[in-house]
């Protein structure tokens, strides 16, 4: 039996350099192609589109995607990461129950508020694609109904450490924490409405005081978020 042809160190050097460059120059892509749908939308991204902001050819920008579809819903994915890491992985390091849900919707509010001006992924694609069936919408779907079952999870959790009252149903009142985001943003965004922000925080404060018990915590200011802080559901 012939021996296996070897791998010369030089090739195997060239190689890794030639996968770096290529998931560099796809980041770098996926970066372009996130600040153009925030602007533009989901609908308004396309192959040539972002060729041409990236001043890349656009057989270059197809060969780290294949299509528009996939470079839609690696957009999706791409927002969904950066979501995770803004607002859910940080948030895991406040206590179980109450002090989490809060740091939750914190981290929430502050990521909505910095994108007053390019718009929210979650909420424009739902405009676009509610009554589009498809991959993208299916992706996009996917990644708020993640968001939606952690939410419901610490909901839950807050019921069972006894922050929040035993008869509270969680999915009303992620319902209503939900609707809160909608609103700002509608509000921020679209009407330019001042003093948003805190109507938010304080419709917040209003909705937990309906379900919470006497065993509540009180507010306090969010921990700075923990480098090493794992990324699963405690």
């Amino acid at each position: 039996m012939s021996a296996l042809p070897s791998i010369s160190p030089k090739a195997t050097r060239e190689g890794g350099r030639s996968l770096h460059k290529g998931q560099q120059t796809k980041a770098a892509i996926l970066d372009a192609a996130l600040a153009l749908a925030s602007q533009v939308g989901l609908e308004g991204l396309s192959i040539g589109a972002l060729a041409e902001v990236t001043r890349m050819s656009k057989s270059g920008v197809f060969a780290h995607f294949g299509s528009r579809e996939e470079l839609q819903i690696s957009v999706i994915r791409e927002y969904h990461n950066r979501f995770e890491e803004e607002v859910f992985f940080p948030s895991l390091s406040e206590p179980r129950g109450l002090p989490r849900l809060r740091a939750f919707f914190e981290r929430w509010v502050r990521r909505v508020s910095v994108e007053i001006d390019s718009g929210c992924i979650y909420i424009s694609g739902a405009v676009e694609f509610d009554d589009r069936p498809g991959p993208v919408r299916d992706a996009l779907a996917d990644m708020v109904l993640t968001w939606h079952k952690a939410l419901g999870r610490a909901i839950a959790i807050s019921v069972q450490e006894g922050h929040l009252r035993e008869d509270t149903d969680p999915q009303q009142m992620l319902f209503e924490i939900h609707g809160l985001i909608l609103a700002l943003h509608h509000d921020a965004r679209f009407l330019r409405s001042p003093g948003a922000l805190d109507r938010a925080r304080r419709g917040f404060d209003f909705i937990v005081s309906h379900y919470a018990t006497d065993k509540a915590p009180k507010p306090t200011p969010l921990k700075a978020p923990r480098k090493s802080a794992s990324r699963s559901s405690r």
